[in-house]
């Protein structure tokens, strides 16, 4: 990491006697996979930038048990869930951020019922709220006037309601939101979750990450944009798959804020 990007620890703090403002879930997306890496970089950016006061739990945190849960095995969830929760809750934790919606929804839907109760709100929630607190300050810079389009993540969407958030961070940088037929409430998988990013795709006339790739590309956006790392890498392999990578980008919402102003 570069030097102008701090992310201190909970233990770190803790043996400083600190208590961070927020806990910065990062998730096995943004911990190992290098284009999900990118997602985490530009997100603490902006942390840094609005002087929030936040800690990850580095090599304490384990996986949400999302995708075992997904894939049936409720057992190996709550092996994990429990972990996690006993770390969580031996620092204390009240609030936490992540820029994943599966560890969004896991930690916010599925954790209180084995005694984890957290406030858990998606980055794009949070970049709103500190630019609503005056925190933040978003420029359209190099992204003024481009056409945007944004795909809904299915847990983050229909199964958290959260809509406006990303999309009125999009409209902040000036530029021209363009939605796709299907959107928001009648939103499309892309393909990755319910633990299908980790399985070959059944038999069938279409993989569902090329049907939603085509539906993005059929607003003639410049930039897909996405508030998930799992959607992020399926609509990017569409985007090759349909050999448009030379013109069409896909980026996270907080890699749009953080790059418009090159932080």
């Amino acid at each position: 990491m570069s030097q102008n990007i701090v992310v201190p620890t909970m233990a770190e703090m803790m043996s400083r006697g600190e208590t961070p403002e927020v806990l910065f879930w990062v998730g096995c997306s943004g911990s190992f996979d290098d284009r999900a890496k990118k997602i985490t970089k530009a997100f603490v950016k902006l942390l840094n930038k609005a002087n929030v006061s936040f800690a990850v739990l580095g090599t304490e945190e384990g996986c949400t048990g999302d995708p075992a849960k997904r894939a049936g095995n409720e057992f190996a969830f709550q092996m994990q869930a429990m972990m996690n929760i006993q770390v969580l809750d031996g620092y204390e934790v009240k609030k936490i951020v992540t820029a994943c919606p599966h560890c969004f929804n896991t930690l916010k839907n599925e954790y209180p019922d084995l005694g984890g109760k957290y406030e858990v709100v998606h980055h794009t929630e949070f970049l709103k709220s500190l630019l609503d607190q005056g925190k933040l300050s978003i420029e359209g810079g190099q992204f003024k006037g481009k056409r945007i389009t944004f795909h809904d993540p299915c847990y983050l969407g229909r199964a958290n309601k959260v809509y406006e958030a990303p999309r009125q961070l999009i409209e902040k940088l000036d530029a021209e939101l363009v939605e796709m037929k299907r959107s928001r409430a009648n939103g499309f998988c892309c393909g990755a979750g319910g633990a299908q990013l980790f399985k070959e795709p059944e038999h069938g006339d279409k993989e569902v990450h090329v049907e939603r790739t085509e539906e993005a590309l059929g607003t003639q956006p410049e930039i897909i944009a996405a508030g998930c790392p799992f959607c992020n890498t399926m609509l990017t392999d569409g985007v090759k798959f349909k050999e448009k990578e030379s013109e069409v980008k896909v980026m996270d919402v907080a890699e749009l804020i953080a790059n418009a102003e090159d932080l």
